[in-house]
């Protein structure tokens, strides 16, 4: 069994990865809340990323980076410090994990790190600066370090659209919304957390030995087709 570090999986895509994950290893989340689900495999720190110091680790193969943020606002609405809040979320909160579970990354078996983009990194898409902003930051992280780090850890990063999560609730909260989410994708469809936790398990399982530096989007055909 592997051990696999999961910050942030008490909602969400990273509760559909714990999940996904509590069969065949062990699993320690790191969260402000527990998650709801319960396994003799699955270990819990109530901790804030941002602000409380992160345990101590002995040795993890995979670490999954998972706290996110949807702050959707006209340019001229968005404050400076809309934008500090998100780079802080996504971006230092990762490098602080990161920096903290490195060493405890290079004892893993084909030790991995995975992150979190969006498609409105590769599609331009009004009231998304701030978060645009912030998950390039990612982009560009998972590639200097996928270089930094070569051949010892794995760094990849997936890019999913919109997710039927608690974080996009407000886009996902009448029938007409969810209606022209729908239409807006040429599958007619949008994610749920299952879908993106399979790309996860994939990416950070032995299967995903040769792939590093990349970011996987997943989004329904919204990025890459046109009909």
């Amino acid at each position: 069994m592997k051990n696999i570090l999961v910050i942030g999986g008490s909602r969400g895509i990273g509760a559909a990865i714990v999940a996904s994950q509590l069969e065949h290893n062990n699993v320690i989340n790191i969260s402000r809340n527990a998650p709801e689900i319960s396994s003799n495999n699955l270990t819990h720190y109530s901790c804030d990323v941002l602000e409380d110091e992160l345990p101590d680790i002995e040795s993890i193969d995979a670490l999954v980076y998972c706290p996110g943020s949807i702050n959707l606002k006209p340019i001229a609405r968005l404050k400076i410090e809309d934008f500090k809040h998100d780079y802080d979320i996504n971006v230092i909160g990762a490098v602080k994990a990161i920096q903290k579970y490195t060493p405890a990354l290079k004892k893993g078996t084909n030790p991995n790190i995975l992150l979190f983009s969006t498609v409105a990194t590769h599609l331009g898409m009004p009231f998304h600066a701030s978060i645009a902003a912030a998950k390039s930051a990612v982009e560009g992280l998972v590639k200097t370090l996928a270089a930094e780090f070569a051949p010892t850890i794995r760094v990849n990063a997936i890019a999913p659209t919109i997710t039927n999560t608690d974080l996009a609730s407000k886009l996902l909260r009448n029938d007409k919304m969810i209606e022209n989410i729908t239409e807006r994708h040429p599958l007619k469809k949008y994610l749920e957390p299952t879908e993106v936790a399979d790309m996860a398990d994939f990416l950070i399982s032995d299967k995903a030995r040769s792939t590093s530096g990349q970011i996987f989007t997943i989004d329904c055909g919204i990025v890459s087709v046109k009909l």
